[in-house]
Parts: C-alpha cells; structure tokens; sequence
C-alpha cells in the first residue's frame, strides 16, 4: 500500500495512458460506429454506389478530396441533413484527414436513422498513403 501512495502520481499516468489507448483502439467500436479501410471504401463506392460525405472544411475539401465526395463540413451537418436525405438507405463512407471527426459525424447519422454509415478508418491520410486517386 505504501508504494502506491508514494507513487501516485506515475500510477495515474500509466492508467489514463491505458485509457486513452483503450479508447482509441475500441471507442468507435463502443459508440456503435462500423470502420473501413480504405480498400473496403472503394468496393463500397465501386460496387454499392457508397456516398463520400467529406466532413472536413472547405479549404481542406479543396486541398484534395475523394472523387466525387460531397463536402458538408461536421459543423454544418446538423443543419444540412436534409441534403442527404436520398442517401438514408444507402451505404453513406464518411471521410475527414484522420477519421476523428468523421467518426463523430457518423454517430450523428446513426442516430438520425442513416442506416448504412462507414467511417473511413484514417481518413485522408490513409486514402492517400493507399495511393488512391484524389481529386484537386
């Protein structure tokens, strides 16, 4: 017992370390978000005539961005879910740079009845580093 009070303090960082490594291996996975690889985003796009929604901002969409994806940034789409509303039922890949904001907008989605929300497991950087195409 003496040690752990003498060591408090580098207890408390090895568990919040092992936390937030827990979390970031199964966190999307508790909130009930379904991730692909980029391999698996483009047999959704190819074969199943998947939806790219790009959640990141306009000047990061212009930067370069999945061909044909639709930009509707995670701090609008809330108010533009009416323009999605042909996708409901349809497979809907939502893409952001690394996949943290896109995992927030398919919870989003989820509880707005979108029955079929992918998040891109590390969104454009992985796209990218697939050597998939990008579009300027």
């Amino acid at each position: 017992m003496q040690f752990v009070i003498d060591n408090v303090f580098p207890i408390s960082i090895a568990f919040l370390s092992g936390m937030m490594l827990f979390w970031s291996m199964f966190g999307n996975r508790i909130r009930g978000i379904k991730e692909v690889d980029s391999v698996a985003a483009t047999q959704l796009i190819n074969h199943k005539n998947a939806l790219v929604l790009d959640v990141r901002e306009e000047s990061e969409y212009k930067a370069g961005h999945v061909l044909n994806a639709k930009l509707v940034p995670l701090g609008k789409l809330n108010e533009r879910i009416g323009e999605l509303e042909k996708y409901r039922d349809k497979p809907v890949v939502v893409v952001c740079r690394s996949g943290a904001r896109s995992a927030n907008a398919c919870a989003l989605l989820g509880k707005q009845g979108f029955a079929e929300v992918y998040n891109l497991a590390g969104g454009m950087i992985a796209w990218q580093k697939a050597n998939l195409p990008v579009k300027k």
